[in-house]
């Protein structure tokens, strides 16, 4: 099998490689897509033997530690809590209609049963299960979509060479083959694909890591990808314009048209569907001391102010390294299910309304129906701009009642009988087109 799965992605590479940039997304990926679109939350799960240091993911390169005592962590990983049934159930219940889950991370370590290094979950850890697979089942289980982070670079590898800006002192040798670590990223990746399917995306990240003159030979390897599967999404966390083969764009612990966290300076909004990547704490991966978790009202609003932007919300859980995820965590996930079941309606298949974004809220779309969502507001009036449709109803989401509006040329004017309070205050108003 092992040498098949090489004639099979050196074939591909060799058959598409002149057809690279000229990518045309297959009708099961525009489906793709706007599922994507539709879907709006999703649970970013960053989990690897980087949990049993408890500093994150990336304390091998901040701590510097040598990868052969690095590569000792895995003899004494057995997440004996760990249950993937109840972890997509909790995730589901939670209202996340997908997980984004960690298969391989900058320490290089597989997180699956892969045939192309014994550096993984099966063959290197007393545990000795292939956690990936349990995933994949738990998912098709509860109707949970899988998406699959992959790095794009290596702390552990002599072959990912030249060295990165990170992973610099974790021992590696300075001499390497780029080919060897190409093919082998390209193995690993028709692997998932092909033994862990349905892979509804795939999510990079690390392309950061070397200058922006290097030749990762990207759109050689998403053409591979689309081969495989045509309707597989690619995303890449690379914070530069999109490269053709792309099929989501990403935006890290920002909204899309922010730059708060440094990261976005270099990518402008595209056309195609979006994602903003945001922690639930501090951190990505489990770290013992970050207890500093947001509160369910202001991840609530994160989620609404990325449906405002027409972006879905990916927000993470980093897993202890028994396997359970953190009760804080869970709480979270709990409210979030609780506000989702009651007001769903306004963020699920919706799109970025009709008013922009703004600070006291934003609205989303979907039909005839244009929902207000107030999120800070200390007045008891609110004027939207709103030209060119006519407002034949206006109520409050959660009980039907009807708000007071006045409507003229320049837009529309609501009133409420007090000042929104609500963790979010939602106006329906039904539209027609004038």
């Amino acid at each position: 099998m092992k040498h098949t799965l090489i004639t099979i992605a050196i074939a591909l590479l060799a058959l598409t490689a002149a057809h690279a940039q000229q990518y045309v997304p297959t009708p099961e990926n525009l489906a793709a897509r706007e599922q994507f679109r539709d879907d709006k939350f999703g649970i970013f799960i960053h989990w690897g033997v980087y949990s049993m240091l408890g500093q994150g993911e990336w304390a091998m390169t901040n701590h510097n530690i040598n990868r052969d005592e690095y590569a000792k962590l895995p003899s004494g990983f057995y997440p004996s809590r760990f249950d993937a049934d109840a972890w997509v159930k909790a995730i589901a219940d939670a209202g996340a209609r997908y997980i984004c889950f960690t298969s391989r991370h900058h320490d290089g370590f597989s997180m699956w049963d892969t045939q192309y290094s014994d550096y993984n979950i099966v063959d290197a850890t007393p545990y000795g299960r292939d956690i990936l697979k349990e995933l994949s089942d738990a998912c098709r289980k509860y109707g949970v979509h899988l998406h699959l982070y992959y790095s794009h670079l290596d702390w552990y590898r002599d072959d990912y060479y030249p060295l990165g800006r990170t992973g610099r002192g974790t021992g590696r040798t300075t001499h390497g083959s780029w080919d060897t670590y190409y093919e082998f990223m390209n193995n690993q990746l028709t692997e998932l694909l092909t033994h862990y399917a349905p892979i509804r995306a795939l999510w990079f990240d690390g392309v950061w890591d070397q200058p922006e003159d290097f030749d990762w030979r990207l759109p050689e390897q998403y053409t591979m990808i689309h081969e495989i599967d045509p309707a597989c999404l690619i995303a890449n966390n690379h914070h530069r314009a999109i490269v053709p083969g792309e099929d989501l764009q990403i935006f890290e612990r920002d909204l899309p048209g922010e730059n708060t966290a440094g990261y976005s300076g270099g990518q402008s909004i595209s056309a195609l569907p979006l994602e903003t990547c945001q922690t639930m704490n501090g951190m990505w991966g489990y770290q013992i001391t970050d207890q500093n978790y947001k509160s369910a009202r202001d991840l609530i609003h994160y989620l609404v102010r990325a449906a405002g932007r027409n972006a879905n919300l990916l927000l993470n859980v980093g897993p202890q390294p028994n396997g359970e995820l953190p009760a804080l965590a869970l709480d979270r996930l709990h409210a979030m299910g609780e506000w989702l079941r009651a007001n769903g309606e306004t963020v699920y298949g919706t799109r970025g309304g009709d008013v922009p974004p703004h600070d006291w809220g934003v609205t989303t779309r979907k039909g005839d129906r244009l929902y207000v969502h107030i999120l800070d507001l200390s007045d008891r009036g609110l004027f939207l701009p709103l030209t060119g449709v006519k407002v034949l109803s206006a109520v409050q989401f959660s009980d039907r009642t009807p708000v007071k509006y006045t409507q003229t040329r320049d837009g529309v004017f609501l009133t409420f009988p007090a000042v929104p309070t609500d963790t979010d205050y939602i106006i329906e108003l039904t539209l027609k087109n004038r």
